[in-house]
């Protein structure tokens, strides 16, 4: 080889080693700027993912605020609540059937076990996975004092496989009573988690579903805290160092009470007794504050909380008499004669009607060549308005309906609230129907005159709530203001102190003259108290003075069911049995309804109820006001103080 051809491969040699060096010094660099990166820009996030490495969270359980009512009992409280947790990469030979008997396993629960443990995946050995949940207590006995036989020496340390966690679980003193109303909790579905986990919700956690549980959700629930120890590979707590465990103390939901009265609430029980379905509201006419609130049948709240099986749901699923439904809120029904109050208004008001004008009723009201009928099919003979109220004649309502006109009956019912959503704020709140002439023309159903015969009467397309119906006689009660219904009027820190007090509220006064609302009070006192009054047989004579409207709304006949089901369809074809009132008559505090679902006349069923109702409430604490105050408004309703409450 030639000098000239060696020197050439020394130059190109010394050229590619140039290039060589650059790329060399440039990873390096690349290193170091790395290494400084990580030791000096992110030393934090890499030790924080480093002690996250060595260390466990531990989520510890808020405790959910207090229910109570207006006199300070607990409606739905927190009580202790033992689990079960199973590592199965910890679980000796023996473990299995040692725990089997101590929590009182039969060969079923003892092979659903075993099933259950094989179907965990490999790669979730080393986790604590929840096996039982609210464990008895002689179950929980039971594992403490035999703690040491699931107890095994690793090395150095004891490990056991079985852990016992305390949680705090809902529970309802008053078990069914009201349970539409209060709500009830279970646990979040997986579907939902995605959506809830941003609020701090975790998988296995409680959530209200119904009443006041899901509506104030949010004041309830609290905020769950944490506690983070070191563990070792094996996921168990380490014995290294000192360092204390990082603890965030959960904090407690906000304690709620309640206008609801439970003593009352056991009142409207006892008084439903012997009816299947229905609903009752009981109001305060000053404030709007809801004193009762029952739909029936009902349902325990502490066995949804629990957990239903798929046949204990379908028990309530498919019960007839639908105890799923709140029937106080979420069902609008054919209000009937209680409706008629409002017809009478709309003539009075416009000065259409002359209340003592008389109208001669023979059993039926022939318009548009077809024959109305009363429901009495004898008749009435001839009636003012104040007698046919009494009396709850149709053939009164319908000549009235004739003179009126729908949109202005609709007109006064809108005012009252009728067919509006009241904004009670719980459950799902249907708004009723209030069928006017335009609803009529837009859904090209062609104009018949009965249909405003039938509304004046309670009847037709005309549906509304139980809580509507409430509110509305409420209005009539004090004088024409409309409340919004308030269910909650305080909010506490669990230590007691009032973080809130919530005012009643006025949704509007309502256009109708003093004059006017003393005459139908009038009316209504002699439904109850005058020999020719539809509630006079049941009156109680000497009890506190009550005032009010039966109605006996007529359902749409259905088809005949089966011969075996002849009694079911039946009873689907009576009608609905109302009552509608308020008492004292001459200082009215509380405004009833009571519903009794196809329960037939209101006189003969619902009106027995709303009297016991009242008197049991009122009775005790009733005195007559003096008649003969020289008060120039006497003929109104007036407020005094409360009864102690």
């Amino acid at each position: 080889m030639s000098l000239l051809s060696q020197r050439r491969e020394v130059g190109e040699f010394r050229k590619r080693y140039k290039w060589m060096a650059l790329a060399v010094s440039i990873v390096f660099g690349i290193v170091v700027i790395r290494m400084m990166q990580l030791q000096l820009l992110d030393r934090d996030h890499y030790g924080e993912v480093a002690r996250e490495n060595i260390t466990r969270t531990i989520g510890l359980p808020a405790t959910r605020g207090i229910v109570r009512d207006t006199h300070g009992h607990v409606i739905a409280t927190n009580r202790p609540s033992y689990d079960v947790f199973l590592t199965p990469a910890r679980l000796a030979e023996g473990d299995v059937e040692t725990l089997s008997t101590l929590m009182g396993l039969d060969a079923e629960g003892r092979r659903s076990l075993t099933e259950r443990l094989a179907a965990v995946p490999e790669r979730r050995h080393n986790h604590q996975i929840r096996f039982f949940t609210d464990i008895t207590r002689e179950q929980l006995a039971a594992i403490q004092t035999h703690s040491t036989d699931l107890t095994h020496t690793e090395g150095r340390r004891e490990v056991t496989a079985v852990e016992v966690v305390a949680t705090p679980v809902r529970t309802y003193p008053y078990r069914a009573l009201g349970s539409h109303a209060i709500g009830y909790l279970n646990e979040l579905r997986g579907d939902e988690l995605a959506e809830l986990r941003p609020a701090g919700y975790r998988l296995g956690d409680r959530i209200g579903r119904t009443g006041i549980e899901r509506a104030w959700e949010n004041l309830l629930r609290g905020r769950r805290g944490s506690r983070r120890i070191l563990v070792d590979a094996d996921l168990a707590r380490s014995e290294r160092g000192d360092e204390q465990p990082d603890v965030i103390e959960p904090v407690p939901g906000r304690d709620i009470s309640l206008t609801l009265d439970m003593d009352l609430m056991r009142i409207v029980e006892r008084a439903m007794r012997g009816h299947p379905s229905g609903a009752v509201a009981v109001v305060d006419v000053r404030t709007g504050a809801v004193r009762a609130l029952l739909s029936k049948p009902s349902y325990e709240l502490d066995a949804f909380t629990a957990g239903l099986s798929r046949e204990e749901y379908a028990t309530l699923r498919d019960d007839p008499f639908r105890p799923l439904i709140d029937k106080s809120i979420y069902d609008a029904f054919f209000p009937g004669s209680v409706f008629k109050p409002f017809s009478a208004i709309a003539g009075l008001e416009d000065h259409l009607i002359d209340p003592h004008e008389r109208v001669r009723c023979n059993g039926s009201y022939r318009f548009g060549g077809r024959d109305f009928p009363c429901n009495v099919r004898s008749g009435h003979g001839e009636v003012d308005m104040r007698q046919a109220m009494m009396q709850s004649c149709n053939v009164y309502f319908y000549s009235l309906a004739e003179r009126v006109g729908l949109d202005r009956i609709a007109r006064v019912a809108q005012d009252f609230g009728l067919g509006r959503r009241t904004g009670i704020g719980i459950n799902t709140e249907s708004p009723g129907f209030i069928p006017t002439r335009s609803w009529y023309d837009a859904h090209d159903i062609a104009w018949r005159g009965g249909f405003a015969l039938n509304t004046a009467i309670g009847q037709g397309d005309t549906k509304v709530t139980i809580i509507q119906m409430a509110m509305a006689y409420a209005a009539l009660a004090n004088g024409g203001t409309l409340y919004v219904p308030q269910i909650v009027e305080r909010i506490s820190a669990p230590d007691g102190t009032v973080i809130e007090e919530l005012e009643p509220r006025v949704r509007r006064r309502v256009h109708v003259s003093r004059e006017n609302l003393a005459f139908l009070i009038d009316s209504f006192s002699g439904v109850v108290n005058d020999p020719l009054g539809t509630a006079y047989a049941v009156r109680i004579a000497d009890g506190v003075p009550i005032a009010g409207k039966t109605g006996t709304a007529q359902v749409y006949q259905r088809a005949r069911l089966s011969e075996e089901d002849a009694a079911r369809a039946e009873y689907r074809n009576r009608a609905h049995a109302w009552f509608a009132g308020f008492a004292p008559v001459e200082d009215p505090e509380v405004a009833i309804i009571v519903m009794i679902e196809h329960g037939g006349s209101g006189g003969r069923y619902a009106a027995p109820v709303a009297i016991q109702i009242l008197q049991e409430y009122l009775g005790p604490t009733y005195t007559p006001r003096p008649r003969d105050t020289g008060d120039a408004d006497a003929d109104r309703p007036r407020s005094r103080a409360g009864r102690g409450h």
